[in-house]
């Protein structure tokens, strides 16, 4: 019964962890930006001023928020480790150790603490080595940039053929043999040697945990994310030891290692293989290479968690599994769950909207194979042109939207109809953008006013085509502007002094101020829609 609990808990801790690195992703998007102050020449009227000041706002508190979400993806790692069969198993030991070798309880739990807290000083070194080597810049660029993404999805592929038991990811053993033989010492540095050694010798089953967290942290852009991550994970991690060394009458709750442990594993390699696949995803819809669309992503996610179910069923097994000769009402219930989600992932492969998932998955409009006849709130845009607008063959509208995809050619239309414009600053990879135009416009209410009441221009900062040659310039800052995502990010920043996505900016097109003060995601629809009123009424006004 503990084991199945157990096991339960970290594959709901896998999925938390998943869903807190896609919300985090897409909070910077800063490729060819120049982050230099904006001087108040840039600032003509009062509104805009007060304008301005809130998005600036808005561009200093989303970074607090990322390294939030990136701490407590790193916690959740960091439990999802304990449970390891490299860690676990070592608890009972590192806890005898410390009662056996002090003198008293408080000496005992004084070394435990000092132990905990060298098992976070040493993953928090090496975030911040993370950080040294790819430095600031590239940290920024990793969310978009094709080649590390390619290499993310491929080295996750890799650590989940390592949880599934295809092979172990260790170290060289001189590692943990010089540091063994220092933690033999008495004093701060033997425990601190001993922490080292529990780090080398359980590098092959936290290694790809590790590594997927300095993954998820590093692609958001975020400088401190690194760190903050390894952070979360050596606190989580660090936690039990001192705890059971406070109280040891604790460990009689734990359940003994067997064969449950590589369970654990397992799971997480299944997880790993799933969330390795928005690597790829993202990097197909940069640049274009439309071979990964929607229908194929469902299916590999279809496919993954049928496996997953069969395995807690015990209907599949691997090389390093002890055979189940029985189903636990836990484990069949967490199965019911896997099997559960895998049969509502089925319908989207034939138009059905998916809007608990819809974040994760490509674009609705990159479906081939679409059988559903509902359309945003059944309005269309009124008085649309015939024309051929400009990227229009780059980039997949939302489904039941034609909007702009160049700020120009949608401002001379929004003159020409004396209609208010909406930007919609969004990207590829962006996981928010995908869930607002999914949940929130597909509202009736949403989707009327957007269509009938705005001109929607959706500007996709993170693209990777290269503009014309004769689009192609170079910022007085020394910026070059040579892709579309670079056009518009650096038209996001220094227009409206934001480099987050989504950034919703409702326009005059007369004047080119906003009319109200920008906004990024807001999940409910009424709140939005009474944003997208207030634009309207401040507009006629």
């Amino acid at each position: 019964m503990k084991k199945s609990l157990f096991l339960a808990v970290l594959f709901v801790a896998g999925l938390l962890l998943a869903g807190t690195r896609l919300m985090a992703q897409d909070t910077v998007s800063t490729a060819g930006v120049d982050f230099k102050p904006i001087t108040s020449t840039a600032v003509k009227t009062q509104s805009t001023k007060a304008t301005n000041h809130q998005v600036d706002g808005l561009a200093k508190t989303q970074p607090s928020q990322t390294l939030w979400a990136i701490f407590v993806a790193g916690f959740i790692g960091g439990l999802a480790a304990f449970f390891m069969p490299c860690i676990f198993p070592m608890l009972p030991l590192t806890v005898s150790f410390f009662s056996k070798s002090s003198g008293n309880k408080n000496s005992g739990v004084g070394k435990a603490l000092i132990y905990g807290l060298s098992i976070i000083v040493i993953y928090v070194v090496l975030g911040l080595l993370v950080t040294i080597v790819f430095g600031a810049s590239a940290l920024n660029s990793l969310a978009t940039n094709g080649i590390f993404n390619l290499a993310f999805f491929f080295l996750l592929v890799v650590f989940a053929a390592s949880f599934l038991g295809a092979f172990e990811i260790t170290l060289p053993s001189g590692w943990v043999n010089a540091a063994d033989a220092r933690s033999d010492k008495s004093g701060l540095f033997g425990i601190f040697f001993m922490a080292a050694t529990l780090a080398l010798v359980s590098f092959s089953c936290t290694g790809p945990i590790v590594g997927t967290l300095l993954v998820q942290a590093a692609t958001t852009g975020a400088l401190l994310g690194p760190a903050v991550g390894m952070l979360g994970y050596s606190f989580a991690l660090a936690i039990p030891f001192a705890l059971f060394a406070m109280f040891p009458g604790l460990m009689s709750a734990l359940p003994k290692s067997g064969g449950w442990l590589n369970s654990v594993k397992v799971v997480l390699g299944f997880l790993e293989l799933a969330l390795a696949l928005k690597f790829l995803s993202n990097v197909d819809l940069a640049y274009h290479w439309h071979f990964f669309d929607r229908e194929i992503f469902l299916v590999l996610w279809i496919v993954i968690f049928a496996l997953l179910g069969f395995y807690l069923l015990g209907k599949i097994s691997f090389s390093h599994d002890t055979p189940v000769t029985s189903v636990s009402v836990p484990r069949l219930f967490l199965a019911i769950i896997v099997l559960s989600f895998t049969t509502y992932m089925v319908p989207g492969l034939w138009g059905a909207p998916l809007k608990s998932i819809s974040a994760f998955l490509p674009p609705m409009a990159t479906q081939d194979f679409d059988l559903s006849t509902v359309t945003s709130g059944g309005s269309i845009p009124l008085n649309t042109d015939t024309k051929t607008r400009k990227y229009a063959d780059l980039f997949d509208a939302p489904k039941g939207f034609h909007p702009y995809f160049d700020y120009d050619e949608g401002l001379a239309y929004a003159k020409m109809m004396h209609k208010p414009v909406m930007i919609d600053f969004t990207g590829h990879a962006c996981v928010n953008c995908r869930k607002m135009e999914a949940n929130v416009w597909t509202d009736k209410a949403v989707s009327a006013r957007i269509n009938q009441d705005y001109v929607l221009i959706q500007l996709y900062v993170d693209d990777k085509t290269n503009l014309a040659d004769a689009e192609q310039s170079v910022t007085a800052d020394g910026i070059q502007i040579k892709t579309i995502g670079n056009k518009w990010s650096q038209l996001q920043i220094k227009k409206f002094v934001s480099n987050s996505q989504p950034f919703y900016v409702l326009l005059n097109p007369e004047t080119q101020q906003p009319l109200v003060s920008p906004q990024g995601a807001d999940f409910d629809p009424a709140s939005y829609l009474k944003y997208l009123n207030s634009g309207l009424s401040a507009y006629h006004q």
